[in-house]
């Protein structure tokens, strides 16, 4: 193969694939991460059919859906929560397997961490890639930790704030800021929920996600209110999350009071970013959040994050010169995830201004048949 060494910068849900995949097909794998305690933020994560498949195809999915719970299908209310607006059923990706899942990013991490582990992948934590100079022989790093090693490939893993992205393609492309922010807690499950019930306000969206027999996890996302800050400091987020709920009823109105922990809440404003084709100059490659960051509006983030290392193994095990190994990956990858970025945010941009002239549900779908057409 004309790859076989890889370094893999970031051991969040992208990097942690991409290790375990190209580990199943024979590469060493290197996977640095900078944070020493390699903390987990957020809640939970919705796992949709796709994500599952293609963590069926890492031998992963069974251990998911045994730490996680099914989600069969979503329910629509009106904001005041006396009124059904709409049932979906979703139909499975795997046979045997749920439609969807829903799971803490713990219990994922420390799957994909385990994975990683007993697949052989070498990590350093703590670690962050200083420089990367690049010639026809490889790509030659240095570490913050004073290490100097070669690689025929760097995958640039390392989120929506990408230290690589900036270094290799230059700061032009951020993230940006969609206009809206999300809120997420988890609390006790409501019996019987194995749906996502999702309730439609006049700036956005609530609703609750189960994550295990006793766990859910409840979200907004929604239109910054007029003169509020986007940026809140973390002292007060629970009686902020609280007022924000105010014109929620139903179930939402129900568990409002529960939210009293500011250590429990989990908000941040909504971004997101789509990094022209191609993904990659050189020996360097960006994948998830990093090259296509997307709003949560359709769940995809992580699924999407997970497919690209998928893809990646299955170009390397080709065995072809690392130009058509990249070139073979954008093919597959760039006008899938450019859809569901672009489709997450329409979805975002109508929940802030009804008069637009977008139809959410069409959109939800498009989206949904885009994640679901082959790898």
């Amino acid at each position: 193969m004309s790859v076989r060494r890889v370094l893999v910068v970031g051991g969040g849900i992208g990097g942690l694939s991409a290790a375990v995949a190209l580990r199943r097909v024979g590469v060493e794998v290197d996977l640095i991460e900078k944070d020493a305690e390699w903390s987990v933020y957020g809640v939970g994560i919705i796992q949709p059919g796709n994500a599952l498949r293609a963590l069926d195809r890492l031998g992963l999915a069974e251990d998911c859906v045994v730490q996680g719970h099914p989600i069969v299908g979503m329910r629509r209310w009106s904001a005041d929560g006396t009124t059904v607006l709409g049932e979906t059923d979703f139909p499975p990706a795997v046979p045997g397997l749920p439609p969807n899942n829903g799971i803490t990013r713990r219990r994922l991490h420390d799957i994909l961490v385990a994975a990683a582990d007993s697949a052989g992948a070498h990590v350093r934590t703590g670690v962050s890639a200083t420089a990367v100079e690049q010639d026809s022989e490889g790509a030659h790093v240095g570490f913050s930790d004073g290490q100097h090693h070669s690689y025929d490939l760097v995958v640039g893993a390392d989120g929506l704030y990408s230290r690589l992205r900036e270094q290799i393609f230059g700061d032009d492309v951020k993230a940006k800021f969609t206009g809206q922010v999300a809120w997420r807690i988890n609390l006790p499950r409501i019996p019987g929920l194995d749906r996502l019930w999702m309730y439609r306000g006049a700036r956005g969206s609530a609703g609750f996600v189960p994550l295990a027999h006793d766990l859910m996890y409840m979200l907004t996302i929604e239109k910054v209110p007029d003169g509020a800050p986007v940026r809140l400091p973390r002292e007060g987020l629970a009686s902020e999350y609280r007022n924000r709920l105010a014109e929620y009823g139903g179930a939402v109105a129900e568990h409002r009071e529960l939210v009293r922990d500011d250590a429990e809440v989990v908000y941040r404003p909504v971004e997101n970013i789509l990094l022209p084709a191609p993904w990659h100059r050189g020996r360097v490659l960006l994948i998830g959040d990093a090259a296509h960051g997307t709003s949560p509006h359709c769940g995809q983030g992580g699924a999407q994050a997970i497919e690209d290392g998928v893809v990646l193994a299955e170009e390397v095990a080709t065995g072809l010169p690392i130009e058509q190994v990249l070139d073979g990956f954008m093919n597959r990858r760039f006008d899938r995830c450019k859809a569901i970025v672009e489709g997450s945010e329409r979805i975002g941009s109508w929940e802030q201004d009804h008069t637009l002239d977008i139809d959410p549900d069409a959109v939800a779908y498009e989206v949904a048949v885009a994640a679901m057409a082959p790898l």
